[in-house]
């Protein structure tokens, strides 16, 4: 199929070298897609169904195979030979059981080592003689050892994530989902199968993911590429906000303020208070013939596109139209002929510009929030009835500052800005987002995310007890208000696929008090994992847990408090032990991370050493938060879990 595209000759079909150029960049995307992937096969796995899908189930008609894998391949003759799994005719591989066959006679799971085929495991779901058993192959799968980028799930995808994934594109869908129970991976799946489904209109609207940092995009960033997608655009949520460079920081009590989303009203305030309505007449020259608006009727003018709810921007840019018009009625009624070119240049005429400059001046989105920050008496105005007094010193900065460049921007000023610019100037929408980690999200974040899908929908991926910002998520239905959302539909997954039962009982110790009412996942692995605490003080104790980890198989994740990072990598380095920054692709030669606690979230590690559980609350602005922490911190072990502790353990995991 790869050869078949590369042999293309367009030199003869396109009309001009526009055209030629677009052909070119579709076939070297579509040459990207079908390129081979050593480790990953082409099909996992078979359905043998009892009669052809859509036919008539007549007795004695015969049944269909197909071979099912990551994309459609068809043979010299475009016969299917693998049919993509995102197809109708797959969906029983995901869905069919003993209790509901759905018309299978049989599914065959392929089992690969290294990309060469090595097992294979057949399940007769028509069959009442043979009885339901939990497939070794799913199993393995799903415990093999990570090493390297998070990879897809197509072959193991469980029932209840496949109804998630192939959700319908108009609905906005949210997933809690507590850690291995595979939202993140949901959520891809979902993104590929909407672009399989609805490709053109996709293709035209665009789609985005959305993550918590960079070292949490670069893990993720090849699950679609292998599913053959490469169109999709991932970024953090401070990339989708750079409006302005971002050098300072907030404390949390500002930035908790800065993302409330009142602060979207006192903007919106502080906004139109630029416009002033009219004391005097307008007066157009044009030849011999003077032109009056006056104060009154351009009042109604101003008036009536405030309360259409244009944005600032559209409705300053329709005002000089709207002032013309009334000229031109004028005309119209002295027995003048105008048309469209009179009203253009009666709009462009120097009166009705400086009327409009006066009236409607245009406003700098940046700014209009760096005065809001720096102007005490401008904030108390616009921020009466919104915010109390202590809220607005809080939020005010202490020193004056130039200019919109040399402010120490922080990431929670350039929320405002892009909330102040999208006020101005409607944000372009796309057609669908994906959110992951939402929990930690503001409402002024929420809001900005929502922006870029008003006319698209979304896929809301966290879990309320990994909040671990001071503004964390409370509750979906109020997150999903912010995002614009309301009517989305939240589902929760339970089945945890990726931690060992040992390390989730353990770590679920902290839920209560963390988030009560959260139903704790229940690991669906028949390994248990290993796992381990070890009383013993100083770095050479972390030393020997890391050595015992590398002599086990797979990726090795060392995770502490961030004030405890420096003194483990020198410890590391002296011990001749190399390690990886987060979001660095691990190899079989290096395969230890080392991970500060704040970066921890959405990684994955076979095994885990956690030092000082204590140090990663402490380092936290409060308890409640530290322990979210600390229960992220011990959900990232995918096999095994050894919990180091000079000081003692948090009373809440006793």
């Amino acid at each position: 199929m790869r050869e078949d595209v590369e042999s293309l000759d367009i030199r003869d079909v396109t009309a001009n070298w526009v055209n030629a150029e677009v052909l070119a960049r579709q076939i070297e995307d579509r040459i990207k897609a079908l390129a081979d992937l050593s480790d990953t096969p082409l099909f996992f796995g078979r359905l043998d169904f009892l009669h052809a899908p859509g036919a008539e189930q007549a007795e004695g008609a015969e049944g269909e195979r197909f071979y099912i894998g990551r994309r459609h391949v068809h043979d010299a003759d475009g016969d299917p030979m693998v049919i993509d799994w995102r197809a109708p005719v797959s969906q029983p591989f995901y869905r069919a059981s003993k209790k509901d066959p759905m018309d299978i006679a049989l599914r065959r799971r392929f089992g690969y080592t290294g990309g060469d085929l090595t097992a294979y495991e057949d399940e007769h779901l028509s069959d009442p003689a043979e009885a339901a058993k939990t497939s070794k192959l799913l199993q393995q799968e799903i415990e093999r050892p990570r090493v390297g980028p998070m990879r897809d799930i197509v072959a193991t995808i469980q029932p209840e994530q496949d109804e998630i994934v192939r959700s319908g594109l108009g609905g906005t869908v949210c997933v809690q989902g507590g850690p291995g129970t595979g939202k993140t991976a949901v959520g891809l799946h979902r993104v590929a199968y909407l672009l399989y489904a609805h490709r053109e209109r996709l293709a035209r609207t665009g789609t985005l993911v959305i993550g918590p940092n960079k070292s949490f995009l670069h893990y993720i960033e090849q699950v679609l590429p292998a599913l053959g997608e490469l169109t999709v655009r991932q970024a953090t949520v401070d990339d989708l906000v750079a409006h302005v460079e971002v050098r300072g920081t907030d404390d949390a009590a500002a930035a908790v303020v800065k993302g409330d989303a009142r602060m979207a009203e006192v903007l919106r305030r502080a906004l139109y208070a630029h416009v002033v309505m009219p004391t005097e007449a307008v007066v157009v020259v044009r030849g011999s013939r003077r032109w009056r608006v006056p104060a009154y009727e351009l009042e109604d003018i101003v008036r009536e596109l405030l309360d259409r709810g244009l944005r600032y921007g559209a409705a300053r840019e329709a005002l000089p139209q709207r002032i013309a018009h009334a000229v031109l009625v004028q005309m119209e009624g002295a027995g003048e002929a105008p048309d469209d070119r009179v009203q253009d240049a009666v709009a462009r005429n120097s009166a009705v510009k400086a009327a409009v400059k006066a009236l409607w001046p245009a406003v700098d989105p940046a700014k209009l929030v760096l005065r809001l920050l720096t102007d005490a008496d401008f904030l108390a105005v616009h921020a009466d009835g919104i915010l109390d007094e202590d809220e607005r010193k809080t939020i005010l900065w202490a020193k004056p500052v130039r200019s919109v460049k040399s402010a120490k921007w922080s990431p929670a000023d350039a929320v405002l800005i892009d909330e102040a610019t999208d006020l101005v100037e409607r944000t372009h929408s796309l057609g669908h987002v994906v959110l992951d980690e939402a929990q930690d999200l503001s409402p002024m974040q929420y809001r900005a995310v929502g922006r870029r899908c008003t006319t698209g929908s979304a896929t809301v991926l966290g879990d309320l007890a990994q909040g671990t910002t001071p503004w964390a998520t409370r509750s979906w239905e109020e997150a999903l208000a912010h995002l614009g959302k309301s009517d989305a539909v939240i589902e929760e997954l339970t089945a945890g696929f990726r931690v060992p039962t040992d390390v989730i009982t353990y770590a679920s110790r902290l839920l209560p008090h963390i988030a009560p009412g959260l139903t704790p996942v229940a690991s669906v692995r028949e390994n248990p994992g290993s796992f381990e605490v070890r009383a013993a003080e100083g770095d050479t104790a972390v030393i020997e847990a890391v050595r015992d980890s590398l002599r086990r198989e797979g990726s090795i994740g060392l995770i502490a408090a961030d004030a405890r990072v420096a003194g483990l990598g020198r410890a590391l380095e002296a011990a001749g032990i190399s390690y990886l920054d987060p979001g660095e692709e691990t190899t079989p030669d290096t395969r230890l991370t080392l991970v500060p606690a704040s970066l921890a979230k959405g990684l994955e590690y076979d095994y885990v050493v956690l030092d000082e559980p204590q140090a990663v609350v402490d380092g936290e602005p409060d308890e409640r938060t530290g322990l979210r922490r600390l229960y992220v911190a011990l959900t990232r072990a995918v096999s095994g879990l050894i919990v180091v502790h000079g000081a003692p353990l948090p009373s809440q995991l006793a």
